[in-house]
C-alpha cells in the first residue's frame, strides 16, 4: 500500500459537511423571512410564518427543475406568530394573544378567513411569547406560553408559564406548569410530548423534558394559577424550596415535580434550545432513526439526542450534530424527501450565524459518519453503540475514555455554574464480537447527575476518528441488572508505552481548559472591584455602560488616555447573562473562542480564558445586576476591544476602548 498524499481528501479529518450538507434557499429581496413557524402543505409547498406577522407559501422549496423557489404571501397583519401547523385545509398559528385559523376559501393561495380559535390575556410585557400549535392525534392542539420578564421571569397574565390544550371548538385546558421559555415542543418516536427549555431563573442550563398532564417542570412562577379549579397541578409557589441544591435532589421530595429527560450543558450543547423534532425517516436521513434533533438559536446549530426509558423514566444522551447555519435556528420541519428544513432568525436574539434571518435545508449525503450512535445506562456503567465497528485494541483500553459527572444549582437566580464536577474512573471496557458496542464499567455513577462521556481515544476498525467524541448522558435512573465481574475480563492498555493524551473537542473538561484559573478575587490585576489605595484623587475617568437588546452594549465606544486611571460600571440590564472583558486589539473573536473551549469549567471561571490577551474583566453578571472595576489604561495607544465572552456572544457583542496619547 502506498501512503496517501497530505492533500488527498480521504486523508483529511472528517468534517460535519462530509455527511450533512447545508443548502441555502434564496429569499427574494424585500422579504424579511424571520422564521417563527414552519409546516409542510400537502401539495409540497413549505409554509413559513414570520415574526414580522406574515405567512408565506414557498413552492418548490427543494429547488428541483428550474431550481427557483416561488414565494407567495398567504397572510399578513399577525402579531409575531411563533408556530405554524397545517390541519384539514387550514393553517393554524399562535399569535401573542390568540390561536388563529387561516383559510383560503377562494383557492387563490391567499387567506381570506382569519378566525380566532381561542384567545388569552396579555399584560403587555415584551417577553410574553406564545408558541404552537402542535396537533395531537385526537385533533386537539397544544400551545405553550412564555413567562413575562420584570428582571426575572414572572407570570403576569393568566396561564403564563404553562402548556395548554385547545380543543377544535376553542376550549382551552391547562396541562402542565413550570415552564420559563418553552420555545420548542414536539413528539418523540413513541409519540410522547417533550419541550425544550432555555437557561434562566430556576433553569441552570438548557434541557428537554417529557411533559404529561399534571406535571410541574421546574420554574415556580406559573404556579400563581395552580389554585384555580381547572389546574391539574396542585403545587403552590411556596412548595418549591430555593436552596441551590441540584434539581433532582429537590424534586425527590416533591410529588409531581418532573425533572429533565436530558440536560443540554450550557455553552457546550448550545445556549438557547428551540425546535425539537424526531427522525421518522426510517434511515433516509442517516443512521439516527427515531432519535431527536434539537435546534439552538444562539449557537446556530443542531444537537442530537438518543432517549431511553429506565424504570419508566425517560433519560438519554446529547451529542453535537451539525453547526454552521446562517442564523439562529428557531424552527425545523421534515421535507417530503427526508431533508430537514431549518428556519432562522436573530433579531433581538443574537446568534453565531451572522445573517438576520434565513432558510436552509439539511441534506444527508449518504455517507455514514463514525459516531457514538447510542448510549444506554447499565447497572455499573454505560453501553456505547457505534455506527461502525471499532478498533478493538484501543476500544478495550479503559484509558481511551474519560468520564465525569456534574450538576447545576436549582435556585431563583439566572442560570448556574457547573457544580459538583467529579472525574469518574473507568474500571473496564468490554468490546462486543462485532465491534459495534462497548460496555464501560464506571466507578461512581450518580442518579440525577449529568455524565460527560468522552471517547476521544477511540478509532474505527478502518482507522477513523469519531466525528464527535463527547456526549452528555442524564442519568435519572440506574437500571437493575447483572453487573460485570471485572475479575473475568482482561484489562490491558492497547500499548503499554502509548501516551494516552486525548485530544477532544470543546466538550473536554481536561484538555481544552486553562491549566490554572484566572484570578477572580476582588483586587486581582485583571479584576479590581475595589478602588486601589494609591488612587488618592480617585479615577481620572468614569464610564457607565449597560446593554441593549440583540447582544449589544449601549456604549459602542469610548476613549481614555494611555496610562490613565479608569473606573467602569457595567450594568447588565438585559434578560441574559453577560460580562465585560477588555482584550488586546483584534483579539475579541479569538478570546471568545477560547472561552467556548473551556468546557465544563467555563461557567466556574466566568468564561474568562487564562490568556495574556485578556487585560481586564468583570465576572459574569446575572440580569439586573452590576459590577464596577478599576484599572490603569494600557500605555500603548490603540483600539482595544471589549467583548462579552459568554458562549456565543463574542461574535456580535463588542465595542472599542480607544486609548489615546
Amino acid at each position: 500500500m502506498h501512503a496517501q498524499h497530505a492533500t488527498d481528501p480521504e486523508a483529511l479529518p472528517a468534517q460535519e459537511e462530509d455527511y450533512y450538507t447545508i443548502v441555502d434557499i434564496p429569499i427574494p429581496d424585500g422579504i424579511e423571512l424571520e422564521v417563527g413557524g414552519m409546516t409542510i402543505i400537502p401539495d409540497g409547498s413549505l409554509g413559513v410564518a414570520t415574526r414580522r406577522g406574515e405567512v408565506w407559501l414557498i413552492e418548490n422549496p427543494y429547488m428541483t427543475g428550474s431550481r427557483i423557489p416561488r414565494f407567495s404571501r398567504f397572510a399578513s397583519g399577525l402579531h409575531e406568530p411563533l408556530g405554524l401547523a397545517y390541519h384539514e385545509g387550514s393553517l393554524y398559528t399562535s399569535q401573542r394573544s390568540e390561536l388563529t385559523r387561516l383559510t383560503d376559501k377562494s383557492g387563490n393561495r391567499e387567506a381570506d378567513a382569519y378566525e380566532t380559535v381561542v384567545s388569552w390575556p396579555l399584560s403587555g410585557n415584551y417577553h410574553e411569547y406564545s408558541y404552537g400549535p402542535l396537533f395531537t392525534p385526537e385533533g386537539d392542539m397544544l400551545i405553550t406560553l412564555n413567562l413575562g420578564w420584570i428582571g426575572h421571569g414572572a407570570s403576569l397574565a393568566k396561564w403564563r408559564g404553562w402548556m395548554m390544550k385547545v380543543s377544535p371548538d376553542g376550549k382551552m385546558t391547562p396541562i402542565a406548569s413550570g415552564m420559563r421559555s418553552p420555545a420548542g415542543f414536539g413528539y418523540n418516536a413513541e409519540g410522547d410530548v417533550f419541550y425544550t427549555e432555555n437557561q434562566g431563573d430556576w433553569v441552570g442550563s438548557g434541557r428537554i423534558t417529557h411533559v404529561e398532564k399534571g406535571d410541574f417542570v421546574g420554574n415556580p412562577e406559573g404556579l400563581v394559577w395552580s389554585h384555580l379549579e381547572e389546574s391539574p397541578v396542585k403545587l403552590k409557589p411556596e412548595d418549591i424550596p430555593d436552596t441551590g441544591k441540584p434539581m433532582s435532589k429537590v424534586a425527590a421530595d416533591i410529588p409531581g415535580f418532573k425533572t429533565p429527560a436530558v440536560w443540554l450543558p450550557h455553552g457546550l450543547m448550545g445556549i438557547s434550545t428551540s425546535a425539537i423534532i424526531a427522525d421518522k425517516s426510517g434511515g433516509e436521513f442517516g443512521p439516527f432513526t427515531d432519535q431527536l434533533f434539537v435546534g439552538d438559536q444562539g449557537h446556530s446549530k443542531i444537537v442530537r439526542i438518543y432517549l431511553e426509558k429506565v424504570n419508566g423514566v425517560y433519560q438519554g444522551v446529547a451529542f453535537p450534530f451539525r453547526e454552521g447555519f446562517s442564523s439562529g435556528i428557531l424552527r425545523m420541519v421534515w421535507g417530503k424527501d427526508a431533508s430537514l428544513f431549518v428556519g432562522m432568525t436573530s433579531r433581538g436574539w443574537g446568534s453565531t450565524g451572522k445573517a438576520p434571518f434565513g432558510l436552509q435545508r439539511l441534506v444527508w449525503t449518504g455517507k455514514v459518519p463514525f459516531e457514538i450512535k447510542t448510549v444506554k445506562a447499565q447497572p455499573d456503567g454505560f453501553e456505547l453503540e457505534f455506527t461502525m465497528p471499532v478498533n478493538e485494541s484501543v476500544a478495550k483500553d479503559p484509558d481511551s475514555y474519560q468520564l465525569s459527572s456534574f450538576n447545576y444549582k436549582y435556585h431563583h437566580n439566572y442560570g448556574s455554574p457547573v457544580i459538583e464536577l467529579e472525574k469518574l474512573a473507568v474500571k473496564g471496557a468490554i468490546v462486543a464480537e462485532d465491534g459495534m458496542t462497548v460496555r464501560l464499567v464506571i466507578d461512581g455513577l450518580k442518579e440525577g447527575y449529568i455524565h460527560e462521556i468522552n471517547a476521544a481515544g477511540i478509532k474505527s476498525k478502518t482507522g477513523m476518528d469519531l466525528l464527535h467524541a463527547a456526549g452528555y448522558y442524564t442519568l435519572n435512573q440506574i437500571p437493575d441488572g447483572e453487573k460485570v465481574n471485572l475479575s473475568e475480563i482482561e484489562i490491558t492498555p492497547a500499548n503499554p508505552h502509548q501516551d494516552h493524551q486525548k485530544t477532544s473537542g470543546p466538550a473536554s473538561n481536561e484538555t481544552n481548559v486553562p491549566t490554572s484559573a484566572p484570578s477572580t478575587t476582588e483586587n486581582s490585576p485583571k479584576r479590581m472591584t475595589v478602588m486601589p489605595d494609591g488612587w488618592s484623587n480617585g479615577p481620572d475617568q468614569t464610564i457607565v455602560m449597560g446593554t441593549k437588546p440583540g447582544l449589544k452594549y449601549d456604549l459602542e465606544n469610548f476613549e481614555v488616555k494611555a496610562g490613565s486611571k479608569v473606573k467602569i460600571t457595567f450594568n447588565n440590564n438585559d434578560d441574559m447573562l453577560h460580562n465585560l472583558v477588555i482584550v488586546m486589539p483584534n483579539t475579541a473573536i479569538e478570546v471568545g473562542e477560547m472561552a467556548l473551549k473551556m468546557g465544563l469549567e467555563g461557567s466556574q471561571k466566568d468564561y474568562i480564558p487564562n490568556s495574556d490577551k485578556v487585560l481586564y474583566h468583570t465576572n459574569i453578571l446575572s440580569p439586573e445586576t452590576s459590577e464596577t472595576i478599576y484599572f490603569e489604561a494600557p500605555s500603548v495607544p490603540g483600539d482595544y476591544t471589549y467583548v462579552c465572552t459568554f458562549p456565543g456572544h463574542a461574535y456580535v457583542m463588542q465595542g472599542i476602548m480607544r486609548v489615546s496619547e
